[in-house]
């Protein structure tokens, strides 16, 4: 299914979708694999992940009330760096969910875990793929990224950032390195 007609069906829907009070908290969104979302191999293409992936981090800014902020001020979101690692293909007509969460962030960045479960059938409950995702939001007009203290205002929350796990420094640092080289 195209992004256009899944973000279609989520905007008519979004006002029902719950909130997120916490940053401890997930935002799931419930997909099935449509025939344009496979590619030769008669899997989930694996650039449709990326796209989806777009979707759970959009649930959960509206979720968290970030967004009506990101409108007022025409802040971007901006991605600057993502890793997935694919555990089980998903196939035509596979039903399964994505989990968005907030792992940790630093001063203008935040750093999430999307995971793909499968829903259903034999494999149910299992991990198709999991994603790291490292961006923030950009404001043209300062051309900067607005500091997260800012944002986590703009949602009444106040919370220290979780100490990076081993995965995610390791991410954090191959990022890094990537920079550096003018990646």
């Amino acid at each position: 299914m195209n992004l256009w007609i899944r973000l279609l069906c989520y905007l008519l829907r979004v006002r029902w979708r719950p909130s997120i009070k916490t940053s401890s908290e997930r935002s799931v969104l419930r997909f099935r694999a449509w025939p344009l979302d496979l590619d030769l191999s008669l899997h989930v293409n694996n650039g449709r992940y990326l796209t989806l992936m777009d979707l759970g981090r959009l649930d959960f800014m509206v979720g968290a009330g970030l967004w009506r902020a990101v409108l007022r001020n025409r802040w971007t979101p901006i991605a600057g760096h993502v890793l997935i690692r694919f555990r089980r293909e998903l196939r035509l007509f596979q039903r399964f969910r994505l989990e968005t969460r907030l792992v940790t962030w630093d001063d203008t960045m935040v750093v999430m875990e999307q995971r793909f479960v499968l829903e259903g059938g034999p494999r149910h409950g299992q991990l198709a793929a999991v994603g790291l995702f490292k961006g923030g939001i950009y404001d043209r007009k300062a051309r900067a990224f607005v500091p997260i203290a800012r944002l986590m205002g703009e949602i009444g929350v106040s919370e220290e950032a979780p100490p990076a796990t081993s995965e995610v420094a390791a991410f954090l640092s191959a990022a890094d390195n990537l920079r550096g080289r003018g990646g």
